[in-house]
């Protein structure tokens, strides 16, 4: 889990790249593998951090047994500790250059909360707010950070998907919420319609059967190679654009879809503070006391 393959290219053997494999989870093996980049190119360029899994389970059927709640640990190492370690471990060496930029692929998972997805959204929110404290943190080193936002099916879909069993209380019949399980299902579903009509292996299909509500269960979706590109298509367009770019965004959302939603979540945050803006307004600190908040507004 939370493995990267980290390419290496170095222009005087004959060879187009090397790769380095780590364990995004272990910090020896992220700075072993930053220092054999840094040897072969003098220094790194571009972080992409991309490493992800997706964990599926209301919060209290995660919190269920001892398994499941290992299940939420496992979720945290690999989407936040697993890019904190390969960040810290790439810093020292963009400071020293004055020069890079760390790309966070997350998702609009960033931005709203995903019924039945709650500790994958909390991953994703911890490591972009993460993020966006160390953009400014290294922005005097001329080091930056943009936060990639696609569909929520890009990284969920590209990685491993795990599930924890269902509480009857969660099930269809006895909870209206649109619960992730029942949404990635259908996807696979489809998924499976799509490859067997390309005429793949039946026993490689992963579908809704395979998500069994009773048991842990952890899967790589199977997807046809006309699929990952569709799925990728976007999202790399996104990356080779602002990779390197002088003045890349903080954020940058990919796709209609995904800008549609996040526009959505935005407004609908707008008209709660506007309704309540009275409310808020009320609780300002007297001027005559000092203001804990004083030189933070910039940052706000």
């Amino acid at each position: 889990m939370g493995g990267v393959r980290l390419p290496v290219h170095n222009p005087f053997r004959e060879e187009s790249a090397d790769y380095s494999y780590l364990s995004s989870r272990n910090l020896g093996q992220c700075q072993a593998a930053v220092a054999e980049a840094v040897t072969s190119f003098h220094k790194l360029d571009i972080l992409l951090c991309c490493s992800s899994e997706a964990i599926v389970g209301t919060v209290e059927e995660l919190g269920a047994s001892p398994r499941t709640s290992a299940l939420i640990r496992d979720q945290f190492e690999t989407n936040y500790f697993g890019h904190v370690n390969i960040i810290k471990a790439a810093l020292p060496s963009m400071r020293d250059n004055h020069c890079g930029h760390i790309i966070l692929l997350t998702g609009i998972s960033g931005h709203l909360g995903t019924p039945g997805l709650g500790m994958y959204c909390a991953s994703q929110w911890a490591i972009e707010g993460f993020c966006d404290s160390l953009a400014y943190e290294v922005a005097p080193f001329n080091v930056k950070v943009t936060i990639l936002q696609p569909n929520i099916e890009i990284s969920v879909l590209t990685n491993q998907i795990t599930t924890a069993p269902q509480l009857p209380q969660y099930r269809p019949e006895n909870n209206p919420a649109p619960l992730f399980r029942e949404i990635i299902g259908g996807i696979l579903d489809r998924l499976a319609s799509t490859i067997q009509d390309d005429g793949a292996d039946n026993q490689r299909l992963k579908t809704r059967s395979t998500l069994r509500p009773d048991q842990i269960v952890s899967i790589y979706p199977q997807l046809s190679e006309q699929m990952k590109v569709r799925l990728l298509a976007e999202t790399m367009n996104a990356l080779t654009a602002i990779g390197g770019h002088d003045n890349p965004p903080a954020r940058h959302i990919v796709g209609h879809e995904a800008v549609g939603i996040v526009k959505e979540k935005l407004k609908t945050v707008s008209e709660e503070l506007e309704e309540f803006v009275e409310v808020s307004c009320a609780v300002d600190i007297d001027e005559e006391m000092p203001n804990p908040h004083q030189g933070l507004t910039g940052y706000i």
